[in-house]
């Protein structure tokens, strides 16, 4: 399909597109859809963060974080503790069974932004990070 004249939205649409339907296919034989991949995979680098800190850190809204975990604490993935402070607040954190689904989940998913990066130079090219430069950039910029 020609990109020619598509306007920078268009672009970012279509390719977000292609990377959610390419991660949901290489997970499948993992079980996880890309939504609960990026839960978990947040998981293993973010330490214990309140499922409000996690909606923020994933671009994901806080009710669908919120649903997403209940799920996810069901097929045993995470614990959803209350905060000893604050006992509003929600913390998340992997279980072994978690931990042990998201890592080789990881590494394809790993994989395959390898293969998309592939033409700007890899992860570590020039041009990966001028766009995600870029795309930082535009994501800091307030729609709403």
């Amino acid at each position: 399909m020609s990109s020619a004249g598509a306007t920078p939205g268009h672009l970012v649409w279509r390719l977000a597109m292609k990377w959610r339907t390419a991660v949901d296919r290489a997970l499948t034989t993992h079980g996880l859809t890309h939504a609960q991949y990026v839960v978990l995979s947040s998981l293993v680098a973010l330490d214990r963060p309140s499922q409000r800190e996690l909606a923020d850190h994933t671009g994901l809204e806080p009710l669908y974080v919120s649903k997403l975990a209940r799920a996810l604490e069901a097929s045993g993935f995470i614990a959803r503790t209350r905060d000893a402070v604050d006992t509003r607040t929600v913390r998340l954190t992997l279980t072994d069974r978690g931990h042990e689904v998201v890592v080789p989940a990881i590494a394809v998913v790993g994989a395959l932004l390898d293969r998309l990066l592939e033409p700007l130079g890899g992860r570590s090219g020039d041009r990966t990070a001028a766009l995600s430069h870029e795309l930082t950039a535009l994501l800091d910029v307030p729609l709403d």
